[in-house]
Formats: C-alpha cells, structure tokens, sequence
C-alpha cells in the first residue's frame, strides 16, 4: 500500500473515530501533496510525500520550542500529539549514536580534513538521511566531529 493510499484510510478512520487531531494532521498533509502535485503538474511518489512530512514534523518542532518559550502548555501538548502522529508515516528515525557513525564514517570517506568543508559532508550526507534524521541534529554532529 502506498502512503498516500494509507493517509487516506487513516483519515477515513479518524473521521469516524472523532479524533480531530489527527484528521486535522493528515488533511494538512494531503493539501501539501495536493499542492505539489499541482504545482510540478506530476504525481508523487512515497519519497516526496516523506520530504514533506518531515517538513512539516520540522515546522511542529520549531513552533514547540516556540510554545515553550511562551509557556503555553496547551500548545505545546497538540504540538507534541501532532508531531507523534507524523512520525508513524516516517521511517523510523536514528538516534544520535548511529547519526555519529554515518557521519565519521562519510567524513572518513571523503577525508575532510576541516571544517571548511561542511558543505562538501552536509551534500553527501542530507541525501543519504533524508527523512531518517532531523538536518538540524545532523548538522550540529558535523560541525562537533570536524
């Protein structure tokens, strides 16, 4: 089944299961997809539909830490139920250990001597994790290993 075919039977079930969060979270993504589609005039295809899930699970994070600030702990708890509702349609995400290994190891590959050369390890990197590692955790272990 592809995801689109999946996003469309949860959204079914969590139309007749009242669950407004979880409506609200899958019709935001279809209206993304909807949107691209109409845009690049094409069909996608599961990897799109996973960059765009993990762009927006990247704007729910944002605007928690947001919440946070502002000590508004209603929005923070839908923003908390929104981004774990994301994250059952992501492959399942790395954990900082093993972001550590792929990184030394495409360092290793590369033989990056320094920190100027970010760019040349972020470019190979980015393609390898997208979806699977947030950019922003990512970018911080390259930064720390060189």
């Amino acid at each position: 089944m592809s995801l689109k075919d999946k996003l469309m039977q949860d959204l079914k079930s969590a139309m007749k299961n009242k669950d407004k969060i979880r409506k609200s979270v899958i019709t935001l993504i279809r209206s993304d997809i909807k949107q691209y589609e109409v845009d690049n005039r094409t069909e996608i295809d599961d990897e799109g539909i996973i960059e765009i899930i993990a762009r927006q699970l990247k704007q729910r994070k944002d605007a928690l830490e947001e919440f946070q600030k502002g000590n508004r702990q209603d929005l923070v708890d839908e923003s908390q139920k929104e981004i774990e509702i994301l994250l059952t349609y992501l492959p399942k995400q790395l954990t900082e250990d093993e972001i550590r290994e792929v990184v030394k190891a495409t360092i290793d590959e590369l033989g990056v001597q320094g920190p100027k050369e970010m760019g040349k390890v972020m470019g190979v990197l980015m393609p390898k994790l997208k979806g699977k590692a947030d950019g922003k955790l990512v970018s911080k272990t390259v930064k720390e290993l060189l």
